[in-house]
């Protein structure tokens, strides 16, 4: 079995593949190519292969692009970047064999909790990025006490909602609104399996916190708004706090801009002489 490397160094580079070349993907893939200490890109994978190879086909170190069941023996880290149905496919080679996975479609942990059980059997890890909301440290260091309450009010462009299958079930129609809607009110749970392409924020801030069904969630289409709006409101013994952030839309409009560069500060970490927050 393959030990999960704890850190990197420029001897020994720690290899990372990108699986998934969408708007975050390939975001990663370029900073990996441009350059963090002690990272090397090794491999990447996308359901397009030849137009993958083209969209690398730049970059200044060659970067092998194989099918998904071909990229654990090339790396000894993994960025999920794909749809979520295709976790299990990739995080599973590399958690049996020791190995780091940093998954964007955390949604997709609460539907495949197997995964969990494969790092702890194996000796690897899961990572969830900060992704587009802050404050997760807080909400981190808040749950080594005791948190009572947890609340997330999402807000979103009806064009970065339209077309979630909760909405086409339910027969709610956001395009075209002349007010804000609130479309949603459950759980991380619930809308993991509902907006599976909107709301692995709520899942990581669940994950993070008191869990995904102990967590309230409520989500709004607003004509009004251009950017991703999250709220988030804590209440603990250690502390009570609300955070709110607007997202930049990427040409992505489900994903904002400082998803691929929350990945890309996890990535720099690896190797980092100093670290800054958990």
């Amino acid at each position: 079995m393959s030990a999960r490397p704890a850190l990197a160094s420029r001897e020994t580079p720690l290899r990372v593949a990108v699986a998934g070349l969408g708007t975050v993907g390939l975001a990663v893939a370029e900073a990996l190519d441009h350059g963090i200490d002690g990272l090397v890109l090794s491999a990447a994978s996308a359901r397009d292969q030849d137009r993958a190879r083209a969209r690398l086909g730049g970059f200044a170190r060659p970067v092998p692009v194989v099918a998904l069941e071909e990229l654990e023996p090339l790396a000894d880290i993994v960025v999920e970047s794909a749809p979520a149905r295709l976790l299990p496919e990739i995080a599973e080679p590399f958690l049996r064999a020791g190995k780091s996975v940093v998954v964007l479609s955390a949604g997709a942990l609460l539907t495949h909790e197997h995964l969990i059980g494969l790092a702890r059997q194996h000796g690897g890890q899961i990572a969830v990025p900060t992704g587009a909301l802050l404050g997760l440290d807080a909400v981190s260091a808040a749950a080594e006490g005791t948190i009572t309450s947890v609340r997330m009010i999402t807000r979103k462009p009806p064009g970065g909602l339209a077309g979630a299958p909760y909405l086409v079930e339910n027969g709610i129609e956001v395009l075209g609104l002349p007010e804000p809607r609130r479309v949603f009110i459950g759980t991380p749970r619930q809308a993991a399996i509902g907006f599976p392409a909107n709301l692995n924020v709520a899942v990581a801030l669940s994950l993070a916190g008191i869990g995904p069904d102990r967590t309230t969630l409520e989500i709004w289409a607003d004509p009004a708004l251009e950017r991703n709006v999250h709220r988030i409101e804590v209440v603990a013994d250690s502390a009570s706090f609300s955070m709110s952030i607007e997202n930049v839309p990427s040409e992505n409009p489900r994903t904002g801009r400082i998803t691929a560069l929350s990945v890309i500060a996890y990535l720099r970490k690896l190797a980092a002489p100093l670290r800054v927050g958990t």
